[in-house]
């Protein structure tokens, strides 16, 4: 699989509006595969989509490629979605890194488990494409404050 995919920029790009690279972090093909489909659906401007079937397949990606968003799943082989946060909360090199989780696991204790890893939405499974657009805007947003 190639880990990176193209995307033309979508949607109206305003002033201080910079196209957003998002890596999106699931061990499903077909749920990374409808996350795209939604950036797509969204009037926020995308740059690059990357992906990963694993926590440990982001870092390889994060290390070499310029990523604005991450969203990532929690439940994963190899590496998972919190120790993937983890991770990237203690490199120093990606302190700005928008963190989004998208998982099946809204409980509270996994919540909690996350607090502290500087993840700035929590979205359960499943979605509606509303919501994803709402997130990318908001997203989008911190990101012309950010850059």
């Amino acid at each position: 699989m190639d880990p990176t995919r193209e995307q033309a920029t979508v949607g109206a790009s305003g002033p201080g509006l910079r196209p957003l690279n998002v890596l999106i972090v699931d061990d499903s093909a077909m749920m990374r595969m409808m996350i795209k489909r939604v950036t797509g659906l969204c009037d926020v401007p995308i740059g690059r989509i990357f992906e990963a079937a694993n926590g440990a397949e982001a870092i390889t990606i994060l290390e070499r490629e310029h990523v604005d968003a991450l969203f990532t799943d929690i439940n994963m082989p190899v590496m998972t979605g919190t120790e993937l946060l983890r991770a990237i909360s203690g490199n120093p090199r990606w302190q700005n890194l928008l963190r989004v989780i998208i998982s099946t696991d809204g409980s509270e204790a996994r919540r909690n488990e996350v607090a502290e890893l500087n993840v700035r939405l929590y979205v359960e499974k499943p979605f509606r494409p509303e919501v994803m657009r709402d997130v990318l805007c908001n997203l989008s947003a911190t990101n012309a404050h950010v850059s």
